[in-house]
């Protein structure tokens, strides 16, 4: 890789290693925003799915996810850039950038509401029971006893989605947000140096793809209970 090719001005007064460093830092941006959207959505999408004696909420956390996660990420973009501010004027006056953190993290959040789901119903009855016996409120059993041990079985595909969200946002390249892959494009484009250009910024996601995998390994196992095991996707204690 040509090092010396990004210490060339791209024209604007920067370098090509300080535009690509600026992408990054969008591209971080982006992920990040849409992770909170989705993990606290996606959270309550998925405890709603689960309440006992609610259909109606559990029919609006279906079609919630089942909407999300059956239209294309892209297809989502557009929607929220170009179709909802015309049909919404007052959403026209809302940054792009907000725009594509509540596309990717409401798709995102539907994958997410899907796992938390998967976790609260692999959890024996009892632990529900248990919460109500100790005179606990429906919100309280979710809050004190019923989400705390979810999240330890689905933490595993929790990572694997905080890092396919990453890598998702690269769409938002195509509503123009100045982020990793489309810097990639016009430097290319600029400069006819693909090689060095795509390698650089292949690099960039493989190394934030890795962080934040080793970053949730990390949390995963402060959350670990002595003693705590996770078999069949079913927790229980010695």
């Amino acid at each position: 890789m040509d090092i010396q090719f990004f210490m060339n001005d791209d024209g604007s007064g920067r370098t090509y290693l300080q535009w690509m460093m600026e992408a990054w830092r969008w591209t971080l941006a982006v992920a990040g925003s849409s992770w909170v959207v989705a993990m606290v959505v996606g959270a309550l999408m998925g405890t709603l799915r689960t309440l006992p004696n609610n259909p109606w909420l559990v029919r609006f956390a279906n079609a919630w996810v089942e909407l999300f996660r059956n239209i294309p990420l892209l297809v989502q973009i557009f929607l929220w850039y170009f179709v909802l501010p015309k049909v919404f004027p007052a959403m026209q006056q809302i940054p792009g950038f907000a725009l594509v953190v509540m596309a990717l993290g409401f798709f995102t959040s539907a994958r997410i509401a899907e796992q938390v789901r998967a976790g609260i119903q692999a959890l024996p009855k009892g632990q529900r029971y248990a919460g109500m016996a100790m005179g606990f409120t429906t919100p309280q059993t979710y809050r004190y006893v019923i989400l705390p041990m979810a999240f330890r079985i689905i933490f595993p595909p929790l990572t694997s989605e905080s890092m396919n969200l990453l890598k998702n946002s690269s769409v938002a390249f195509a509503v123009s947000i100045s982020e990793l892959t489309m810097f990639a494009m016009q430097a290319q484009e600029e400069t006819s140096r693909g090689v060095e250009v795509y390698l650089a910024v292949t690099a960039l996601y493989a190394i934030s793809a890795f962080s934040v995998n080793r970053v949730m390994a990390f949390v995963e196992k402060r959350m670990q209970i002595p003693g705590f095991i996770v078999a069949g996707g079913v927790g229980g204690g010695h």
